[in-house]
């Protein structure tokens, strides 16, 4: 296969100059793979040819590893050499220990399903659109059963309204006609990854993008009908062709989404109140009581909601609390790359 062809191929799974860049000349010989799944103790992995082995050295978490992550590996050995720099990253801060939990990689856009009964939650919707603006990729809302819902278009108002230009689609996970809805964001070299509470349809929605000819089908589970909650059906990420071209990571179902170290998603979020703030007297108004704030003017004006400024503290100061406070020699933070 030519360097073009190779080049081609490796775009149809997502591959892009972005990667290639950071490609040395004394790597030229290693070979990109991305990872498909990732368990306790080994890799899964795709390359040009479909699925391949992914060896890994002695010294390997597998917990440093994200789905959709793109790897230099040895052809002659399959072992993985190193991990290059993500374009995107979903991660969450889980209830116990510092660190971060990897979600998914390299992701162009965040499906974040919910479903239109009592799973319906505003305030978990902002903390995964929170969560998508600080991995930098594109949020769209996947709104599923809608087949069984009386009034559609109540629950689309209320998800609309959470962010500024943001998608929201109504669909039936278990039809055909969902791949339809969703195909501006599953095109050729595409990711999207489904992130939700158990329950929703994730991996209803996952197997019908998938299509029927998916070797790798996801189970499916049940709800309780009166409180929408669901089981855990899938247990592990995993990525899944798209037939034309692009590719889908379903999750496991996340019980609880804190917020930490997302300023910059939070303030995507509430850009009203983020782009009013300039204009406040005080650089370092709480919007709280201060005289000359622009930001209360807009909510005695009526064009900013008080629940919305409400909402905005309680995350902020909910960030602030979880962050950790990472010290070092001189307070200075040291970021190193790991190479395996």
């Amino acid at each position: 296969m030519t360097n073009s062809h190779l080049h081609s191929a490796l775009e149809l799974l997502g591959w892009s100059d972005f990667f290639a860049d950071q490609v040395k000349p004394t790597e030229v010989d290693l070979v990109p793979r991305r990872v498909a799944s990732v368990h306790r103790a080994r890799i899964e992995a795709i390359d040009v040819t479909g699925q391949v082995k992914l060896e890994l050295p002695a010294n390997a978490n597998t917990a440093d590893f994200a789905v959709g992550d793109w790897v230099l590996a040895d052809p002659r050995s399959d072992m993985l050499v190193s991990r290059l720099d993500r374009k995107t990253l979903f991660q969450r801060r889980p209830e116990v220990g510092r660190g971060q939990q990897l979600v998914a990689a390299n992701i162009d856009t965040l499906l974040i399903v919910t479903s239109c009964n009592a799973n319906f939650s505003t305030d978990r919707l902002e903390r995964y659109l929170i969560m998508a603006n600080q991995a930098g990729s594109n949020p769209v809302i996947v709104l599923t059963k809608a087949d069984t819902a009386d009034d559609v278009g109540r629950f689309q108002a209320q998800a609309e309204v959470l962010q500024r230009d943001l998608p929201v689609v109504a669909l039936n996970g278990r039809s055909a006609d969902a791949s339809f809805a969703l195909r501006l964001w599953c095109g050729v070299g595409q990711t999207v990854a489904l992130v939700g509470s158990s329950g929703v349809g994730k991996s209803t929605l996952v197997n019908t993008l998938a299509g029927p000819a998916s070797h790798a089908k996801q189970k499916t589970g049940t709800i309780r009908e009166y409180d929408a909650q669901g089981r855990h059906t899938t247990t592990a990420r995993s990525l899944h062709a798209i037939p034309g071209g692009g590719w889908v990571i379903d999750t496991p179902g996340i019980r609880t989404l804190y917020v930490s170290d997302v300023t910059d998603g939070i303030d995507t979020l509430f850009a009203n109140i983020t782009e009013l703030a300039p204009l406040c007297r005080f650089r370092d108004c709480t919007h709280a009581h201060e005289p000359g704030c622009a930001v209360q003017a807009a909510v005695k004006g009526g064009t900013l909601a008080a629940d919305r400024l409400e909402r905005w503290r309680s995350l902020l100061a909910e960030n602030r609390n979880r962050t950790p406070v990472i010290s070092g020699p001189r307070g200075n933070k040291t970021v190193r790359k790991k190479k395996y």
